[in-house]
């Protein structure tokens, strides 16, 4: 890719939307994760990056979901 053409990209991309007020918490801070639960997640994070993701085909046709 030419520095041109990436030029023109970043120029033409549209900028970045101000943040919105509604995305400001105005509560109390989360309370923070006991022991326990890290451990919980921890687990579950292992357990899921060792698993494999069934490779089912999917289908094309809708007329078996109707």
């Amino acid at each position: 890719m030419s520095s041109t053409s990436r030029d023109t990209a970043r120029a033409l991309a549209y900028p970045e939307p101000p943040a919105s007020l509604c995305w400001h918490r105005t509560g109390p801070a989360p309370r923070p994760l006991t022991p326990e639960q890290q451990r919980a997640n921890r687990e579950l994070l292992a357990l899921a990056s060792r698993t494999p993701r069934p490779r089912t085909a999917r289908t094309t046709s809708r007329s078996e979901t109707r």
